[in-house]
């Protein structure tokens, strides 16, 4: 092993290092309420956390170089890609998943209306909120892959919708 891969090796772990704690720095924000700390404290430190955490990650890149840093962003999101959701999804977990996206949607939506009729959202409306948006962003990978597209292709202003059915259809009669 020579000199120069050593000291290349030793640079793209500590910039690995410093990829994840800027990934996981910030993930300790939504703890601080859980644990005691002010409303102020913990928006000031929301504030200090985020710019050290963009900082860490230049610091990843300037020590790992752009080589290392690829390097690190291939193995990381390719991790998590692994995890990620399925392409295709059977139709009754598609059903599940729209039932789970639609929950959150309609009572984000209904809440300032009947939310008085919820127990305990005047209350606890941030548990709810909390909750609503776990369950919205579980809901996208239970819908897969193919529903990614779909949200994507809201905001394109060139995408058209083609039905598998209607295909057929056409296809038959020419």
């Amino acid at each position: 092993m020579s000199k120069n891969s050593e000291k290349t090796g030793w640079r793209i772990k500590i910039g690995f290092a410093l990829f994840i704690v800027s990934i996981g720095w910030p993930l300790m924000i939504p703890l601080l309420p859980l644990v005691g700390v002010s409303n102020a404290m913990t928006a000031t430190f929301t504030g200090v956390m985020l710019f050290a955490a963009e900082l860490l990650l230049v610091a990843a890149v300037a020590i790992s170089g752009k080589d290392g840093f690829a390097f690190i962003k291939n193995a990381v999101f390719g991790f998590l890609k692994s995890y990620g959701p399925p392409e295709e999804v059977s139709p009754i977990r598609y059903r599940i998943g729209l039932v789970m996206f639609g929950i959150p949607l309609l009572l984000g939506w209904l809440s300032p209306y009947l939310g008085h009729l919820l127990p305990g959202m005047e209350t606890r409306g941030q548990s709810y909120a909390i909750a609503s948006d776990v369950l919205l962003l579980i809901s996208l990978f239970v819908l897969g892959g193919t529903f990614w597209d779909k949200l994507h292709s809201l905001f394109r202003h060139n995408a058209y919708v083609v039905f598998p059915d209607k295909v057929n259809t056409l296809d038959t009669q020419d």
